[in-house]
């Protein structure tokens, strides 16, 4: 049996980042994996980065990590988040236009540059683009996409070097609140001071054992790898379409990936995930080719899918659930780009240490009370 400051219970990206930012300010801190680090969800995002976003504080907490993002190196002496910045663009319907306003605003007030685009500007950055649904699009300079594994495993190390131990293949089974909190899992059982469970899909039935009852689902989502066709123009930035309900992303060479931004269907955690099905991935070529028909004769390479942790109003759940044990989860499927930055705040949290009080807004109890944040646009509720 061992004794730590903080525990904190799964090695994707969120609970890398807290442990960075707890390890980094002199807290003994232990992370328990019970496969690999990003081994779960993580390590399949598609992991796009922006600061996009509806919600203030989340746009700021964005814009802050796309900048850790930027100088992720000299932030982890020397990790590699393998960040590109591209841009992307974010296509809007015509009744979107004066919220899509509103957000851009809002940004500008934060400091983060975004520009709609109507017509022509539209048409010269996505040559080709049939915008006759489109009311506006964004342009929003600083986004790009990174290595999911890479950042989670350059955040870990830093939090080694800082003193933080790291145990894979170690499940946590059970969980009793107290002072200490008891941490039972498949090698034995320690006590830590507070606990942080940053487990993704298994938050949910990991927090029951501790009498804690969250309403968190997880949702299956896939990710289609495709071709560009020989005469397609092969765009550097990451494209959104809300009216089309999918989401573009370039990778390496001719290759460009497809995924979804609406709800998908629930899932229990623990079983295997289903493969892609040929259906979906013509559903999002189909969608695609009706915004570019000069992708109509783009080439499916495969594809994957994975689980999303998804909250009832799409936005994080964050804070204390029990005496002394803490919860960063719910990020439904837009949380990767957050976490660096974020994980500051989770890490200050739950030291006591005069996190910023926007981070309330997230607290767990906020469904029992009937309230749910607002999020995104329509059915795409993943902008958050």
């Amino acid at each position: 049996m061992g004794h730590y400051d903080v525990g904190v219970v799964g090695a994707g990206v969120h609970g890398a980042s807290a442990a960075r930012h707890l390890s980094v300010c002199g807290a003994r801190v232990v992370v328990y994996e019970r496969d690999s680090p990003a081994g779960g969800p993580t390590g399949l995002s598609s992991a796009v980065c922006r600061a996009y976003y509806t919600n203030p504080f989340l746009g700021w907490i964005a814009a802050e990590s796309l900048r850790m993002f930027g100088d992720f190196s000299a932030l982890t002496e020397g990790g590699d988040a393998g960040f590109h910045r591209t841009g992307a663009v974010f296509l809007h319907g015509p009744d979107d236009v004066p919220a899509v306003r509103q957000t851009v605003d809002m940004l500008a007030g934060l400091g983060t540059s975004t520009e709609m685009l109507f017509g022509d500007d539209l048409t010269r950055i996505v040559p080709g683009v049939n915008d006759r649904d489109i009311g506006c699009a964004v342009w929003d300079p600083g986004a790009g996409y990174a290595d999911p594994v890479g950042t989670t495993n350059g955040l870990l190390a830093q939090a080694r070097r800082c003193g933080a131990q790291l145990r894979t293949a170690t499940t946590v089974t059970s969980i009793t609140p107290g002072a200490p909190v008891q941490v039972t899992h498949t090698v034995g059982v320690d006590t830590v001071d507070r606990l942080l469970v940053a487990a993704g899909p298994w938050t949910a039935g990991l927090l029951r054992t501790a009498g804690v009852r969250l309403p968190l689902i997880a949702e299956r989502h896939f990710v289609a790898r495709c071709g560009y066709p020989a005469a397609a123009a092969r765009l550097p930035f990451v494209v959104a379409d809300m009216p089309g309900g999918y989401y573009w992303k370039p990778e390496s060479g001719d290759q460009f990936l497809l995924g979804s931004v609406h709800p998908a269907e629930e899932v229990d955690p623990d079983a295997p995930v289903a493969g892609v099905r040929d259906e979906e991935c013509g559903d999002l070529a189909e969608a695609l080719r009706h915004r570019v028909p000069a992708m109509g004769e783009a080439t499916l390479r495969g594809g994957w899918a994975s689980l999303y942790d998804v909250s009832p109003d799409w936005q994080p759940v964050i804070g204390e659930v029990a005496e002394r044990v803490f919860v960063t989860a719910g990020t439904s499927g837009h949380g990767f780009k957050l976490a660096p930055a974020l994980g500051e705040q989770v890490a200050r949290l739950v030291l006591d240490d005069d996190p910023h009080p926007d981070l309330a807004q997230f607290r767990p109890d906020r469904f029992d009370q009937g309230g749910r944040l607002a999020s995104g646009y329509g059915a795409a509720r993943i902008i958050g």
